[in-house]
C-alpha cells in the first residue's frame, strides 16, 4: 500500500523588513569596484601617467616648456621633435627655411668667389625661395641671341654642382626688356624661352642637375624689375633667374619675407 505524498510547502513570503539585503548587496558591489580601481592605480605605468599629465596640462593652458603638438594634444620637448619638424609653428618653419636657403646661397657664392665670378650674379630671398639672378644679356648671351657666352658657362659650371646636391625644385626663368615701339625688337617670348632652355640644358648636361627637378619658362617682357627707361634699367630687365623653390606650405612661405627682414 503506497504512502500518501506530502504536499509541497508554499515559498516563504518576502517581508518588508528584509529590504536591507538589496542595499547591502549593492554596497558590497561598489566596494569591490573601489578596491579594484585602487589596486589598478597602485601599478600605474609611469610613461602613460606622464602622457596623461602633459595632455591635461596642455588642455588647461599650464604648459611651461616645449612646443605643443596640436595634432596629439601633448607637449613636445625640443629634443623630441622629429626630422619632419612636427610641432613647430609656421614662423619657426619659415625661420628654418630661410636658414636652409641661405646655406645654399653661401655654398654657391663660395664657389663663385673661388672662380672670381661673384660679381656676375645677384641673390634674392623671398616667398618663392632663393633666386640666383644672371643680370644683363650682354654678359651672358650674344646680342638678341639665345646662345650662351663663355662666361655664362663658367657661372653655370660653378652653380650646377650645388643645385645637383639639393633635393629641391628649380625653375629657370628667362626675361627680356621692353623696348620703345619704334625699335625693331626681337621676338621676346621666344628669345626668353630659348635662353632659359639653354641654361636648363647646361645645368642638366654639365652640372648634373636631375631633369625631373628642373623646369624652364620664358616670360618675355611681362615681369620687369625696373621701368626700363635708362640703359641700366634695360640691362636689369634682361636676365635669367634660377629659382631654388621653397617646398614649404603657402602659410610658411608667406612668412619668409618677414624673417629675412628681421621682424
Amino acid at each position: 500500500m503506497s504512502r500518501p505524498r506530502r504536499k509541497a510547502e508554499p515559498p516563504e513570503e518576502f517581508h518588508v523588513d528584509e529590504r536591507w539585503a538589496v542595499s547591502y548587496g549593492d554596497m558590497v558591489t561598489v566596494l569591490m569596484c573601489l578596491f579594484i580601481v585602487l589596486f589598478a592605480m597602485s601599478t600605474v605605468d609611469q610613461a602613460k601617467y606622464e602622457q596623461l599629465r602633459n595632455s591635461l596640462a596642455t588642455g588647461f593652458g599650464q604648459v611651461e616648456v616645449g612646443s605643443i603638438d596640436t595634432a596629439e594634444g601633448v607637449v613636445v620637448p625640443a629634443e623630441l621633435v622629429n626630422q619632419d619638424l612636427e610641432g613647430f609653428s609656421d614662423l619657426e618653419l619659415a625661420s628654418q627655411e630661410v636658414d636652409d636657403l641661405r646655406e645654399i646661397q653661401r655654398r654657391i657664392d663660395e664657389g663663385l668667389r673661388e672662380d672670381q665670378l661673384q660679381e656676375s650674379v645677384r641673390f634674392e630671398l623671398d616667398e618663392r625661395g632663393l633666386t640666383i639672378r644672371l643680370i644683363s644679356s650682354e654678359t651672358f648671351f650674344l646680342p638678341d641671341r639665345a646662345e650662351l657666352t663663355e662666361r655664362t658657362g663658367q657661372v653655370l659650371d660653378s652653380i650646377g654642382p650645388v643645385l645637383a646636391s639639393i633635393d629641391r625644385g628649380v625653375s629657370v626663368e628667362g626675361h627680356t626688356a621692353k623696348l620703345p615701339e619704334t625699335f625693331l625688337a626681337p621676338r621676346d617670348w621666344e628669345l626668353s624661352t630659348e635662353r632659359s632652355v639653354n641654361v636648363l640644358r647646361h645645368l642638366i648636361e654639365k652640372g648634373g642637375v636631375p631633369g625631373p627637378s628642373i623646369a624652364a619658362v620664358g616670360y618675355g617682357e611681362s615681369r620687369p624689375l625696373a621701368p626700363g627707361v635708362t640703359e641700366e634699367e634695360l640691362k636689369l630687365n634682361r636676365r635669367v633667374d634660377i629659382v631654388v623653390l621653397s617646398d614649404e606650405s603657402e602659410a610658411v612661405r608667406e612668412m619668409i619675407p618677414e624673417v629675412t627682414a628681421g621682424t
